[in-house]
């Protein structure tokens, strides 16, 4: 518990504290927002922010996280919150690559779409690969081959399906670990149109994390101090101390962050944070072995992307009508003239209300397992 709350703390002090440093820097180095011209009007003004805002966020959680572990011992330093930094820094790397190039050319498209998805898709396949490795003394890996809600599915288990043939059964788990994290990083990425919205939206998504993974640590199967009583619903997650340890640094660090990204930003999150969230939010369901109660943890990156998806669909069945007058959704209030504070907060109460029924169904889950 001390790690966790160290983590979080450190974090969040350091971008508190030192994004105002790092928007001077960007300023220097000419590191300002490119605004598209078919956007809403408003947003021609915020045209070189600061924007690569993600590198503070990914400096403050290995700054919280790893002095918070060194403090107490290497606790928290596991195979399992690694992975989650792996997925946070990788993902971060190929958003940087693309903010670099928008900066570079002055324009609101930076790497191409298909060298886009390259690049997720060698980090996700380098992340699922890695997370089938390194299993605990009761031989389990952090993640598995199942597809899990809660826990694991055992009808929707892959390794289960295909075991008469292996090597099929490890290429879909890599297609569905490689859908998951594009699903989660582009849905992150097209909210990240607002002021604070992302990253105020990802506050309550990964911060429901420390609650699960403290509760998965308090409810672990491999524990001595887990009541008999509860065994039945006891959880097989490796390390999920040191993954509720990680989510509570990459919390702490969104809200530090967000005391400048809030309405007029100072600092943009651009691709290197957005898709560096995504790539740790996945990370983070994977190995807590909840990944289809991401359509609610995550519900509003769901909206957002699903809009965008259904505007580009209606528009080609119908041979240019709409259905939104722009997409993302959050883009559509703003043209319909709602000030762009009352959509951000409005969209947080949605976020919020979303995450409560995904943590919800959590509790309630292991509430039947129990009995109680």
């Amino acid at each position: 518990m001390r790690t966790l709350l160290t983590a979080g703390g450190l974090a969040l002090a350091f971008s508190l504290f030192l994004t105002p440093l790092f928007v001077r820097l960007f300023h220097r180095l000419q590191l300002g927002q490119f605004i598209r011209d078919d956007g809403p009007q408003s947003h021609h003004a915020k045209r070189g922010t600061a924007t690569m805002g993600g590198i503070v966020i990914i400096l403050a959680t290995l700054f919280g996280f790893f002095v918070a572990a060194l403090m107490y011992g290497g606790d928290g330093v596991t195979p399992s919150s690694l992975l989650v930094l792996l997925m946070l820094v990788g993902m971060g790397v190929v958003g940087f690559i693309d903010d670099f190039l928008k900066v570079r050319n002055q324009r609101s498209l930076g790497l191409g779409g298909w060298a886009k998805i390259a690049g997720q898709v060698v980090v996700a396949t380098l992340f699922a690969i890695l997370a089938i490795q390194f299993p605990n003394r009761e031989g389990y890996t952090p993640a598995s081959l199942g597809i899990s809600t809660v826990r694991d599915v055992s009808a929707l288990d892959i390794g289960r399906i295909a075991t008469a043939v292996p090597a099929i059964a490890i290429i879909l788990y890599l297609i569905w670990i490689n859908l998951l994290a594009s699903a989660t990083t582009n849905g992150v990425n097209v909210t990240d149109g607002l002021d604070g919205l992302a990253p105020g939206a990802s506050i309550l998504a990964i911060g429901s994390y420390i609650f699960i993974g403290f509760w998965q640590f308090n409810q672990s199967c491999f524990s001595a101090s887990t009541p008999q009583a509860n065994l039945g619903a006891c959880y097989t997650t490796n390390d999920p101390l040191s993954l509720g340890v990680v989510a509570a640094a990459i919390t702490g660090a969104l809200v530090g962050f967000l005391w400048w990204n809030t309405s007029p930003a100072q600092i943009f999150l651009g691709d290197t944070g957005s898709l560096g969230l995504g790539g740790a939010l996945t990370a983070l369901a994977v190995l807590t072995h909840t990944e289809l109660l991401l359509v609610l943890i995550g519900g509003l990156f769901v909206i957002e992307a699903g809009s965008v998806i259904i505007q580009r669909a209606y528009f080609k069945v119908t041979h240019g009508k709409r259905i939104f007058r722009m997409s993302p959704i959050h883009h559509h209030f703003e043209l319909k003239g709602w000030a762009e504070v009352t959509v951000v907060v409005r969209f947080w109460i949605i976020a919020g209300l979303l995450v409560a029924a995904g943590v919800g169904t959590f509790y309630l889950e292991w509430l039947s397992k129990a009995g109680v």
